[in-house]
């Protein structure tokens, strides 16, 4: 049982033996996890370690040559592509958006996997787009080209996509990558809203590990392809598991505005000076 999970509760998504790559080269092999329903998961570890990989795999963009990867229970390689996609949302890396296109008619995409020739767009299509609009705040840009957004309203506006869905289990792969710090803190409050208001479950992949700490319930540590470490945040970080992990020389303090832990890299000019 994953901790945070409740007991005898069965997690919405899990992987078994999961074996996932590239061609001929593994990335991730025999790997095993649940996912902890209603909580913010997030992934981290050094580049390469195959994390966004594993995101991709259990989204069923990947398939494994080994292993299962479960969705409420049923085996996600059996199911159809629109029932995934009414159970799971997944926002991608960097994600693109055709020239021109607004945030209504980007979002209202969401709701495609809900359109058949028997059911056609209708009002409850409609409400369920204005509220993701309204969850994320950018209600007031329906109109607007999506390329002519910032960064962060850009992420809102994907993230308004997935809960168009439907959706209430959401993958997301570096969110705040190419943003400023002001605006990922804007993106990561938006996600803990989600998550502490309407009980979604998140997982994330991120690489500050201090965003990761104070946004997270939950932290699946890879290194080369297999989880070594999971956990509370309080529980897992320590010097020596970003030693390990990292390879970071790094004091864990703690942090003074939420209380958990505190990654705080030394480095060689630090060291040096601790010397003299």
């Amino acid at each position: 049982m994953t901790p945070n999970q409740a007991p005898g509760q069965t997690p919405r998504l899990a992987a078994t033996g999961l074996r996932v790559g590239y061609g001929d080269h593994t990335v991730i092999d025999d790997l095993t996890l649940d996912i902890p329903t209603g909580k913010v998961t997030t992934i981290i570890g050094p580049n390469g370690c195959g994390k966004s990989t594993l995101l991709r795999a259990l989204s069923r963009l990947l398939k494994p040559s080994a292993g299962i990867v479960r969705l409420d229970g049923a085996d996600i390689r059996g199911m159809r592509t629109k029932d995934v996609a009414k159970l799971l949302g997944l926002l991608p890396q960097a994600p693109t958006s055709p020239e021109g296109l607004t945030v209504g008619d980007l979002v209202s995409r969401g709701r495609h996997p809900h359109q058949s020739w028997l059911r056609q767009w209708s009002s409850d299509d409609e409400d369920h787009v204005a509220e993701a609009l309204e969850l994320t705040g950018i209600l007031d840009l329906a109109d607007r080209p999506v390329d002519e957004l910032s960064g962060g309203q850009r992420q809102r506006v994907w993230i308004s996509m997935t809960l168009a869905q439907g959706t209430d289990l959401l993958l997301l792969d570096e969110p705040t990558t190419y943003l400023d710090l002001a605006h990922a803190v804007d993106v990561l409050d938006l996600v803990d809203r989600l998550q502490e208001d309407l009980g979604r479950t998140v997982v994330m992949v991120l690489h500050d590990l201090n965003l990761a700490i104070r946004y997270s319930d939950h932290l699946i540590v890879m290194r080369e392809g297999q989880i070594i470490k999971t956990g509370p945040p309080a529980d897992v970080i320590t010097a020596e598991l970003l030693l390990d992990a990292f390879g970071l020389n790094a004091a864990v303090i703690e942090d003074p505005v939420a209380g958990g832990p505190l990654v705080v890299p030394i480095g060689t000019r630090n060291t040096a000076r601790a010397r003299r």
